[in-house]
């Protein structure tokens, strides 16, 4: 199947689209690169083994996206071009707005006269908010949303469903978790352009002594030790599992809505302890004031992915934690 990779150049696009190779498909990149860079490319293909068509375009880019979508006429589209931090959502709303909503329609748009057998969207699990019930199931209400980005996902996830609703393209709808880890070779990452937003790849920035110390946000939350709690997955995990719901929604035609994450959760400073532990090194971090927008705890309950995919996480914590600072180091090399 041949499959357009929005933000395929980002970090869990790359990944994403080796997993589509390794799997016999054929993914076409569309990356205008702001939150990645062009080495991306030939590191996947240095992964893979073979030349990957790429177009550095933005999805906003109306008469620029019809070309691509006319020449390479995709029988899929796994969508991640998308900003996805919470805390800069929170103090720059009109770039979530403009990017996640106003562009996300301006692809519709443009696909709605062609045949997508399936499109992936990349949703969240923050389109929960604040879960009554930990670990969160499928059938649990949407809250409203804590930040900007939740509601930019949550939005995303009824204007598809609005959209597709009586056409033939089966819509699957994932909301994972915290993506961790990299690549097994190195090769590819999490690359954050300026300060990191995320606690692992700012937790390896401190490692490599690119960054002084790591502030965790907040020390007076309800849980065993007063930090939030997440379930972190693996990006092959993840990568994975994206290959497998464009699979079966084309075989089985029929849509889905899944969680993706492990079932299990880890406080910031289980995951900084672990780290320290995994890879030998210290961390050096302070406690400081809670960050707006971030909820107590959530984590999955996946079971609905395992039953309908067959899907189950292969990399532990420590794999994740092991691979995200081998990928560091070898950025400075």
């Amino acid at each position: 199947m041949k499959v357009l990779v929005t933000g395929g150049a980002g970090y869990i696009g790359s990944h994403t689209v080796v997993q589509l190779i390794d799997a016999g498909h054929q993914p076409v990149i569309l990356d205008d690169f702001r939150n990645s860079e062009k080495s991306v490319i030939f590191r996947i293909e240095e992964i893979v083994g073979k030349e990957i068509t790429y177009y550095n375009t933005d999805i906003g880019d109306t008469p620029e996206l019809k070309k691509v979508i006319e020449s390479e006429k995709p029988e899929g589209i796994i969508h991640f071009a998308a900003d996805k931090a919470v805390g800069e959502s929170v103090e720059n709303p009109l770039k979530y707005y403009k990017n996640n909503i106003v562009n996300l329609i301006n692809l519709l748009d443009v696909i709605k006269g062609y045949d997508i057998k399936s499109f992936v969207f990349s949703s969240s699990c923050t389109v929960y908010g604040t879960p009554d019930n930990i670990p969160v199931n499928e059938k649990a209400p949407m809250k409203r949303a804590t930040s900007p980005y939740g509601y930019t996902k949550a939005a995303g996830e009824r204007i598809l469903t609005d959209f597709f609703k009586n056409k033939e393209t089966n819509l699957c709808l994932l909301r994972y978790f915290n993506p961790v880890g990299a690549h097994p070779s190195g090769l590819i990452g999490e690359l954050p352009v300026g300060i990191p937003n995320n606690l692992i790849p700012y937790v390896v920035q401190v490692a490599a002594g690119i960054r002084k110390e790591l502030t965790v946000h907040g020390g007076d939350y309800e849980t065993p030790d007063g930090t939030c709690i997440r379930d972190y997955i693996h990006v092959m995990d993840l990568a994975d599992s994206h290959v497998k719901s464009l699979e079966y929604s084309v075989e089985n035609r029929e849509d889905l809505l899944l969680n993706i994450g492990t079932g299990n959760g880890s406080s910031v400073l289980e995951i900084i302890n672990e780290f320290e532990k995994v890879n030998d090194i210290k961390i050096k971090y302070k406690i400081g004031p809670r960050r707006e927008g971030d909820v107590t705890k959530i984590f999955a309950d996946n079971s609905l992915i395992v039953k309908k995919l067959g899907w189950q996480p292969k990399y532990s914590l420590a794999d994740s934690l092991r691979d995200s600072w081998n990928w560091q180091k070898k950025l400075k090399l």
